[in-house]
């Protein structure tokens, strides 16, 4: 945003409430800009250029926010819904106020990466069917798995009755009665892991998703958990 904007809309952008909130708050007199105070809610200026505080802090305007979430199990990956806990509802309020939404999506008890953000343009790149972005997901596995399905994944199965998937690279990290692989694919079907492994004849009991294109899932965070993307996160993700 290089325009200038009205000091309620900047402010509610950033969390402050509504507008009508903003403007009972900046009648308070906490509000300066530029080192004067502003009284006047409908004031208008530029965020990134001119110098906003409240209450003696520095206030960083922001237009995008992005958001790398380590998803739990139990919780779906929408806005809203008024059943069941959403990421969202997982998030503060302060970026809440962004409007933010999930990049694509993981199953209700898949866990792992998701990112964010109410970056629209950078959503429909990351989730393009033209991109073939990898997603590298952590799979535990009821049975063996064998050098045969890591050939069978690597042509393509067919799930939903007639489409053949894109060639998954499988990597078997250990083969028992319960067994462990890593699978990369590059689309993004309705329950497609679990699906190209039942096409084997064998079941998904857990699932998490570690990587997405460059953006690698941060070991340190919980299930729940979130932060914001570094700047060189962000970059990668970007180019």
């Amino acid at each position: 945003m290089s325009k200038r904007e009205r000091l309620d809309k900047i402010l509610s952008n950033i969390g402050y409430g509504s507008r009508k909130d903003v403007k009972a708050y900046v009648k308070k007199g906490v509000v300066k800009v530029n080192n004067e105070t502003v009284k006047d809610s409908s004031k208008k200026l530029n965020p990134y250029k001119d110098r906003i505080e409240i209450e003696g802090e520095l206030i960083e305007y922001k237009e995008y926010i992005y958001l790398m979430m380590n998803k739990p199990d139990g919780v779906i990956s929408s806005t809203y819904d008024n059943i069941h806990r959403t990421v969202i509802d997982l998030i503060d309020e302060g970026y809440k106020a962004f409007n933010p939404f999930p990049v694509g999506r993981l199953d209700k008890d898949t866990e792992g990466l998701l990112l964010i953000s109410n970056d629209g343009k950078l959503a429909h790149n990351l989730l393009s069917p033209k991109k073939h972005i990898d997603k590298i997901y952590y799979v535990k596995i009821e049975g063996e798995v064998t050098t045969d399905d890591v050939l069978k994944m690597k042509e393509g199965v067919v799930i939903d009755k007639d489409y053949k998937t894109m060639p998954a690279t499988l990597e078997i990290i250990n083969s028992n009665k319960i067994s462990e692989v890593y699978i990369t694919i590059k689309e993004g079907k309705f329950h497609q892991v679990k699906k190209m492994f039942k096409t084997l004849g064998k079941e998904v009991i857990y699932l998490k998703r570690i990587s997405m294109g460059s953006l690698k899932l941060d070991e340190k965070l919980l299930p729940g958990e979130y932060r914001e993307l570094t700047q060189e996160e962000l970059k990668l993700l970007k180019d």
